[in-house]
């Protein structure tokens, strides 16, 4: 087994430690630090990738990733190595924002470059100092601000070892989900390795529900490669849902829910109410599909055309062994 080297620190097997990568300052001159925590086994194994905070304002992902570090989730790893990043774009969350100030998604940015805009430069930092280290990871996500999701796993269909690793976490919901240009699954693909995603409440709220499922989800992954011996109850079959769509909203007005994230729909079954504030109109919001409901908004006041409901169809089944 070779070291680990990040920013000149070398980290041997059986070793442990954190590591600050440089990635810019504050106008006020103030630095900022991506704190890298390293884990190493003695024993051979795999090197996984733990992200959060790709998005400032994702802070169940941050929760969740930062949880592993407090609870001391891989201070007896059983083989192989654990890179930790609870946050990544530290510029996003000490503005609430789910990008950097400059308006740029670093999710949108890599491979990055660093003579090129703030979220291309932390974009540029992952892809070089940690990506080739790596031969697989999970990157915690969020929803967006009013919109909730249940908590899901997501991985590209036309990328094998990208489904093998969601079904290594033994959970029941997954969905396939296309990468994206220019984002961080993108460029690991391009690399041959593969990242999922974890999906989950909404930005700016923390969701203990949502933070339970991705701790488990960690346990499970890792226990599936041997790298730890304590494993939560892991799910008998899985949902693997194959396409998506979102129903928008038909008119614009006070909104009241009458399904959410979680449950099943038929075709016609009533959605959501959307009605004026003067009393003289009402709209119904129908189902348009037999679908599970992947996210919703929150919002009490919608906009013609706003995402209302992420509805999910085309089941495939598969029974863990």
């Amino acid at each position: 087994m070779d070291n680990i080297t990040i920013q000149g620190q070398d980290f041997p097997p059986g070793s442990s430690g954190m590591v600050r990568i440089n990635a810019g300052r504050l106008p006020s001159g103030n630095r900022i630090s991506i704190f890298t925590y390293i884990f190493r086994s003695k024993n051979p194994g795999p090197t996984a990738l733990i992200l959060g905070g790709m998005h400032g304002d994702e802070i169940n992902g941050v929760e969740i990733v930062s949880r592993t570090i407090s609870d001391n989730f891989f201070g007896n790893l059983s083989s192989g190595s654990v890179i930790v990043i609870p946050l990544l774009n530290i510029f996003g969350f000490i503005n609430y924002s789910r990008d950097v100030p400059d308006g740029k998604d670093v999710n949108r940015s890599f491979p990055g470059n660093m003579n090129g805009s703030l979220a291309s430069r932390v974009a540029r930092m992952i892809t070089k100092k940690i990506l080739p280290l790596i031969d697989f990871g999970i990157d915690f996500h969020t929803g967006a601000k009013d919109h909730w999701n249940y908590p899901q796993i997501r991985y590209s269909p036309k990328f094998l070892p990208s489904k093998e690793l969601a079904l290594k976490c033994k959970y029941d919901l997954l969905v396939e989900k296309s990468v994206l240009s220019k984002s961080f699954r993108k460029i690991a693909k391009d690399y041959k390795k593969p990242i999922i995603i974890f999906e989950g409440g909404e930005a700016l709220r923390l969701d203990p529900f949502v933070i339970d499922k991705g701790l488990k989800i960690i346990k499970n992954l890792l226990s599936s490669y041997s790298m730890i011996s304590n494993v939560p109850i892991q799910a008998q079959k899985c949902k693997i849902y194959q396409k998506t769509v979102w129903q928008r909203a038909p008119d614009s007005g006070i909104c009241s829910y009458h399904r959410i994230s979680g449950e099943y729909v038929k075709k016609g079954e009533l959605l959501a109410l959307i009605h004026d504030p003067f009393a003289q109109r009402e709209i119904k919001m129908l189902a348009t599909r037999d679908a599970f409901i992947l996210g919703h908004n929150n919002a009490s006041v919608v906009n013609s055309g706003d995402g209302m409901f992420h509805l999910a169809y085309e089941e495939e089944i598969i029974q863990y062994a």
